[in-house]
């Protein structure tokens, strides 16, 4: 804390609490909605999940027979391409569709399937939460079946975002990714 003699007043300047900082326009925009992950920890979408943050996001359901395993495939190769980057600074992030059925245990399941690690989210929540979570990333939708097969990758500290198909091929997928994470902005 600083103090600065004005006359007979007192100036006194502090960094302000995180609470009464600007918040950025992301920050604003996403929302901290809690979402409850594959391993039952509770995350907000924003602070937790985005915020400095290079991410893949998808939208899927365990039940699924078509794009989603697929999809999910795909992400394991960014996975392996990510290494010692996963869960630092480069995040995949699946979002369910189906909350009514997708309960964390069914979503560990499903992450297990896959060889999920630290770092990957399979994300369910409230209805409310999960909906406005869905809509905020574009992924909302009335019927599971007709999610988006798309990835959005994103890198929040640059403000760069793009969308690549769900059924691209996984090496693709991974150059696009590792264009997103090294851009500078």
């Amino acid at each position: 804390m600083k103090r600065i003699a004005l006359g007979v007043f007192f100036l006194v300047l502090t960094q302000l609490p995180a609470a009464f900082a600007q918040e950025s326009g992301a920050a604003s925009y996403f929302t901290d909605v809690r979402l409850i992950d594959h391993e039952g920890r509770e995350h907000r979408l924003y602070s937790d999940l985005l915020q400095g943050k290079v991410v893949v996001i998808s939208a899927m359901f365990t039940e699924c027979g078509g794009a989603c395993p697929v999809m999910a495939a795909s992400l394991e190769q960014v996975q392996t391409w990510a290494g010692d980057r996963l869960g630092k600074d480069v995040y995949l992030l699946s979002f369910t569709v189906d909350r009514d059925n997708d309960s964390p245990a069914e979503l560990k399941k499903f992450a297990e399937r896959f060889h999920a690690k630290p770092g990957w989210y399979f994300l369910t929540g409230s209805k409310e939460n999960l909906e406005t979570a869905l809509r905020k990333l574009g992924l909302f939708t009335e019927n599971r079946e007709a999610h988006a097969t798309l990835f959005t990758i994103g890198n929040e500290k640059t403000g760069l975002w793009k969308k690549a198909l769900g059924i691209a091929k996984p090496s693709e997928l991974v150059t696009l990714v590792e264009s997103v994470a090294n851009d500078k902005g």
